[in-house]
């Protein structure tokens, strides 16, 4: 890409950014290299009760995120199970945190029945690579994996409550299990959030994804009373498999 068409794709997607929308397919060359505040959450084991619809399947089980972050490090592992199937997910990311929030160096996925996939941040030499792939690209500051960039959202929120109001727009770069593009969040109103610790409020935050995407959709309940953890998590996926995640127990380290 040329840099002038790199700089009409940047003015393109950040008036769609600023309007509100879904990136379009054209626009995932979009790269944004965006600093902001950041405050890390306090690191904690977050406990949640998990329902899943898998194949017409209803199905129950339980998710466990380990956070933590510390002299300018971070660490996430999580695992979800549910009843008869066992473990059908874990993730784990770990890095740095440099002026940008998390700064990731291994993010691992391991999906149910399926091989893992490694994403890599080559310091070094500032290029995102992928196990499961030949796609590489550029650090440019900010990159997020599918595990770090809840936590940089929450970072973000904590350190800016004020700007992060219903109708704003978040938008990060974030990798993926083959390639990485551009991810927009939107924030939309408090809402009550009925969980095992009583009624919480939560502002509710929504990835946005482009008419026709076969990406996963994600809905987030953050809640400001407990530190922004995410009390709720909504994970949708295009073929109608959902997994959804309450929040039940939180024990602080």
């Amino acid at each position: 890409m040329t840099p002038m068409l790199f700089s009409l794709v940047r003015l393109a997607a950040a008036a769609l950014l600023a309007a509100g929308l879904a990136l379009p397919a054209h626009a995932a060359e979009f790269h944004p290299a965006i600093k902001r505040p950041f405050n890390p959450a306090p690191a904690a084991d977050l406990g949640y009760v998990l329902k899943a619809r898998y194949r017409g399947l209803a199905l129950d089980g339980n998710a466990l995120v380990k956070w933590r972050a510390a002299d300018g490090t971070y660490q996430i592992g999580v695992e979800a199970h549910a009843m008869i199937f066992g473990k059908v997910q874990s993730s784990s990311s770990e890095g740095g945190i440099d002026s940008y929030g998390l700064a990731p160096v291994t993010a691992i996925e391991k999906r149910f029945r399926k091989s893992p996939t490694t994403v890599t941040f080559n310091r070094s030499d500032n290029t995102m690579t992928f196990s499961a792939s030949t796609e590489s690209y550029p650090l440019l500051g900010g990159e997020q994996d599918r595990a770090s960039i809840l936590w940089q959202l929450i970072g973000n929120a904590r350190a800016a409550p004020k700007k992060f109001v219903a109708g704003s727009n978040w938008l990060y770069f974030v990798a993926g299990r083959t390639d990485a593009d551009a991810w927009n969040f939107k924030v939309g109103k408090t809402e009550k959030v009925a969980t095992p610790l009583g009624t919480l409020d939560a502002v509710k935050v929504a990835r946005l994804l482009p008419p026709g995407s076969r990406e996963q959709q994600l809905d987030i309940w953050l809640a400001p009373s407990l530190e922004w953890y995410p009390v709720k998590l909504r994970f949708s996926e295009p073929d109608g498999e959902v997994f959804e995640q309450i929040l039940q127990r939180i024990t602080r380290q």
